[in-house]
């Protein structure tokens, strides 16, 4: 695997021999300090560029970065709406493990570019015509203390789509359930996250997809985090379904008191018995509610 250095030394070269690349940024885990370094960071470069068409029409000048595995381009693909406007993404994982996440910009956009992210670092000025960018923080990615209409809404489709999850193992129709299931947890997690906020002073970021969240979480509630994870299994996605009530209540409650909002107990403590009397209804009994 070629080395960090290397890879930046790749770049810079490319760019400094192009006169078309007028900057470098870098963005992402390379420039957060709170994130662990390891050898899958990605190298999330940006070139601010003129004359944009003239790359785009040439798919063979990435070549450059060496030996490819795979490769996307996001805007130019039919299953994904273009969300960039006029930027453009070549996301290449090398044969080597390396891998680099090139995003082309215009050079009319540098004063945006620079603004949009606190994580933003400018590896090379040709002109020197940006404008100075402050030390990198991920202070925009810390966990944001939630509105009480949003503590009430994540409450509410927790306990709602919980409902489908168990319509659909009744119906045994297990990839209806487990993917109501992933609703569901998307509640929990944001309710998690939001009680790690109040444990930290809301001072950090649990990371994309909530991948630091084991640090702030005893080694209970992370086991049975783990355990909402279902195999496929009826049972274990009842269980899991369960479990997920388990510990989005107290972290609701502690949420609740925080910040004086209102849990709502009592539509909470009549779903909860519904969900077991749909588990154990009889499959032949067509006519409840």
């Amino acid at each position: 695997m070629r080395s960090e250095q290397e890879m930046f030394n790749l770049v810079l070269t490319v760019a400094k021999n192009d006169s078309r690349v007028r900057a470098v940024g870098l963005n992402g885990s390379r420039t957060n300090p709170n994130v662990p370094k390891d050898i899958f960071r990605d190298y999330d470069i940006v070139y601010l560029v003129t004359d944009m068409e003239s790359f785009i029409n040439d798919p063979e000048w990435v070549n450059v970065f060496g030996e490819r595995m795979i490769m996307q381009t996001p805007e130019e693909m039919a299953l994904f709406p273009n969300e960039l406007g006029n930027r453009f993404t070549y996301l290449m994982l090398f044969e080597d493990g390396n891998r680099i996440d090139l995003m082309l910009i215009p050079l009319e956009e540098k004063e945006m570019y620079c603004r949009e992210d606190k994580l933003t670092m400018i590896l090379l000025d040709k002109d020197n015509a940006l404008p100075v960018v402050p030390p990198p923080t991920d202070e925009d990615y810390w966990v944001q203390r939630p509105s009480a209409e949003f503590y009430a809404d994540c409450c509410n489709e927790f306990w709602w789509v919980s409902t489908y999850v168990a319509k659909g193992l009744w119906r045994q129709e297990i990839l209806y359930a487990i993917d109501h299931m992933n609703l569901v947890r998307a509640m929990l997690l944001k309710m998690l996250e939001w009680k790690v906020g109040i444990d930290t002073g809301f001072s950090l970021s649990i990371g994309k997809n909530g991948k630091f969240l084991k640090r702030y979480l005893d080694e209970e509630s992370w086991s049975k985090l783990l355990s909402t994870y279902e195999n496929g299994s009826y049972e274990q996605v009842w269980n899991a379904l369960y479990a997920m009530g388990e510990l989005f209540e107290p972290a609701a409650l502690q949420v609740a008191a925080e910040f004086g909002y209102v849990y709502p107990a009592k539509e909470a403590e009549k779903i909860k018995p519904f969900l077991r009397r749909v588990q154990f209804l009889a499959p032949d009994a067509r006519d409840i509610y």
